[in-house]
Order: structure tokens, then sequence, then C-alpha cells
């Protein structure tokens, strides 16, 4: 385990990363769609209690982070797709880690 004895490129490295998942949606967002691609709808259903507008703003900086990407299909009317990258899903393991801990911190908390 890294120790934070103040290496500066341990620490950009951390801030770096709690800066691409930072809030309380995008995770959320990238769990939705770790079960495969959806649409903006279909996230706004799954990511319980998001607003369409944050909803929003949160795919735009995955897609910046590249985390996500985002697939416009060209029909009628024009249908876009949000999908899991490469580089979103090396972030399984972390998500895994921390549904884990929340278990087990739920269950030190409340008891259940």
């Amino acid at each position: 385990m890294l120790r934070g004895e103040g290496c500066p490129k341990n620490v950009l490295a951390i801030k770096d990363a709690l800066e691409a998942v930072e809030g309380r949606w995008k995770l959320l967002i990238l769990f939705a769609l770790s079960n495969g691609p959806r649409r903006f709808k279909q996230l706004a259903r799954e990511v319980n209690g998001i607003t369409d507008k944050t909803l929003s703003k949160e795919l735009k900086n995955l897609v910046d982070n590249k985390l996500i990407s985002r697939t416009v299909h060209d029909e009628f009317p024009p249908t876009v797709e949000y999908a899991i990258t490469t580089h979103g899903e090396s972030l399984d393991r972390v998500i895994e880690e921390l549904h884990q801990w929340g278990v087990s911190h739920r269950n030190e908390v409340i008891g259940k």
C-alpha cells in the first residue's frame, strides 16, 4: 500500500483520480454502464434521484475524462448512446471494492 509521505507524484496521481470520479453521481453512472450501453433516459431511470441537468453535466465530464464514450446514431430521430470505455473499465476493481466496503460500512453503522 502506498503511504502518503509527501511524495508529490503520489499526491498528484490521487488528486487526478479523485477529480475524474468526484461527486455523488459519476461512480453510479459508471456502475449503470457496466451492464452495457445505455441511452440518456435509461441512465436517468437507473441512477435514481439524478436530475437531467446534472446527468448531462456528469456524462460530459465522464466523456472528457475518456471513461465513457458518446455515440450518436444516424437515424431519425437521432439517438445518443453512452458506453463505458476500456479506460473506464479499469475502474471495475475500484467500484467493486467500494461496493464491498459500502456493504461492510452499512452493517457497521446501521447493524443490518
